[in-house]
């Protein structure tokens, strides 16, 4: 009977203690498997902060870092933006000019119907639009220019946009333009590289026998008698980096003037598919700097170097394609009127924090700009 108990007693610790054993194994596995699962997203975490994603691989072992693909980037989540306050859209490519370092070449004819085009800008606008810049091409051209004005006064009368601007060469505008459509617009800028009518035509701006410089004055009249906010754009360049228009600028008062860095692209570079040469076109980041020295005096001024134009606007092209950057070339997302501006936006490369830095955002309303009409 003592014999039988005894060995009783041992199996029963025995047992106790497998199962003690068993349980303590059990919260160590536990624990580590956690730790492990902790430590796992904790990595995940910081590469994904660092623009890198980890393979999936059975708990612990680590895999090596794979950088993200191009194409992982635009569709990622970690976009700057995704509100479209300021929109370019250039509705046409074909212009009437030649200017030898332009980028949005007439590689097609396409414009959307009126009504298509429409759509994709009222779709802007409740993805939060307050800005639509349009420009081409020459967006004069385009059925003398009706096109166009329809568009803007459909902007600001049934979206009712804060503001509503174009850019364009200026040879095409008339005065009738401005009676039947100057009240729905805020600013308008023209584009004049040089107050030298040789050089302008070199660059490419003229036709024939008519003035560029001409028209501009012609133009600037217009824009103060029908109230409209005057800006002048110039690209500086090779052949007017030695310019001095201070003079000039001063005496047209335009509300900004625009200075950009000739700057070189895909679509720029010659070769068999090549619209343009522009390497001729390109000065360096001193010239540039040089340029704005001489210049410092015009308060209107507003320069922008490569850097700051890069990835800094949002393009939008004849598809209504949001037009990417980052590669030096304008890789087209699919249109917004086919997958919506929410989606089409992440592959836009657009940086919003650059955009802000450059003055971006500024008075683009002229019922604000407060101007001595």
């Amino acid at each position: 009977m003592c014999e039988r108990s005894e060995r009783q007693f041992l199996n029963n610790v025995t047992m106790l203690t497998s199962n003690q054993v068993g349980f303590a194994a059990m919260l160590m596995q536990f624990c580590f498997k956690n730790v492990n699962s902790f430590l796992a997203a904790l990595l995940g975490w910081i590469l994904r902060v660092s623009g890198t994603q980890v393979q999936q691989t059975p708990l612990g072992k680590i895999s090596r870092p794979k950088t993200r693909t191009r194409e992982q980037k635009e569709g990622s989540s970690t976009q700057l933006t995704s509100t479209p306050s300021s929109v370019n859209y250039h509705f046409t490519r074909q212009c009437n000019y030649k200017c030898g370092f332009c980028f949005h070449t007439a590689k097609t004819s396409f414009v959307l119907p009126i009504e298509e085009a429409k759509r994709g800008l009222r779709l802007l606008k409740e993805a939060g639009m307050e800005k639509v810049n349009f420009s081409g091409g020459e967006p004069f051209v385009h059925e003398r220019g009706n096109f166009l004005g329809e568009l803007v006064r459909y902007c600001k009368q049934e979206l009712q946009l804060p503001s509503v601007s174009i850019v364009s060469n200026g040879s095409l505008i008339t005065e009738t333009w401005f009676q039947k459509y100057g009240d729905y617009l805020d600013i308008l800028a023209v584009s004049c590289d040089s107050f030298i009518e040789d050089t302008n035509k070199v660059i490419g701006r003229g036709q024939g026998k008519k003035s560029h410089l001409d028209k501009l004055h012609k133009v600037q009249n217009w824009c103060r008698e029908y109230k409209v906010a005057f800006k002048i754009n110039s690209v500086i360049n090779t052949y007017n980096v030695d310019e001095d228009m201070c003079e000039q600028i001063n005496a047209l008062n335009p509300v900004r003037w625009k200075v950009f860095h000739c700057q070189l692209n895909e679509e720029k570079k010659a070769g068999k598919n090549s619209l343009r040469e522009a390497e001729k076109f390109i000065i360096s980041d001193q010239q540039f700097q040089d340029f704005l020295d001489r210049h410092q005096s015009v308060k209107c001024l507003v320069p922008e170097s490569n850097q700051r134009m890069r990835d800094s606007y949002l393009i939008l092209d004849e598809y209504m394609r949001f037009l990417d950057c980052r590669e030096g070339r304008k890789d087209p997302s699919k249109s917004i009127l086919d997958i919506g501006v929410e989606e089409a936006i992440k592959f836009s490369g657009f940086d919003e924090k650059m955009f802000l830095i450059r003055g971006g955002k500024y008075v683009w309303s002229k019922a604000d700009m407060k101007l001595d009409w």
